[in-house]
């Protein structure tokens, strides 16, 4: 199995929309972690919402910290947060510039999804294509 680590700020909103994804499409060749640096109280309600029109359940997601992070990562994959991760070890390391649409209307979180969807998918397909 591929380990991936998907870290943002407060693990709340992009971060868990990519582990979602990851969950759904790519469960026969990656085991998917989220986190982020600081600690904050729930996963954003209009991202668990852009999630369930998109038929991914991430309601019993929760914000976790990097402590939770294998020490042992493939991937570790930036949401654009302009977060400094401490070093946390991994083999290949990606920022995928992601605007936070935290605060704005939940059109903002399904754009937002729906660009973290082509991602976990343009993912799913090189990592495929490295391990031939």
């Amino acid at each position: 199995m591929v380990k991936v680590a998907f870290v943002c700020v407060h693990n709340s909103c992009r971060s868990q929309m990519a582990e979602g994804y990851l969950r759904k499409l790519g469960q026969d060749v990656f085991e998917v972690y989220s986190a982020g640096t600081e600690d904050y109280p729930e996963v954003k309600p209009k991202a668990v919402e852009a999630m369930r029109l998109d038929n991914v359940d991430i309601s019993q997601h929760y914000p976790k910290k990097l402590d939770v992070l294998p020490s042992d990562l493939d991937y570790l994959i930036t949401m654009g947060c302009g977060v400094e991760c401490p070093f946390v070890p991994t083999k290949h390391r990606e920022d995928w510039n992601l605007t936070d649409p935290s605060g704005g209307p939940l059109e903002d979180f399904i754009e937002t999804r729906d660009l973290i969807k082509m991602r976990v998918v343009e993912l799913i397909e090189r990592v495929k294509e490295e391990r031939h």
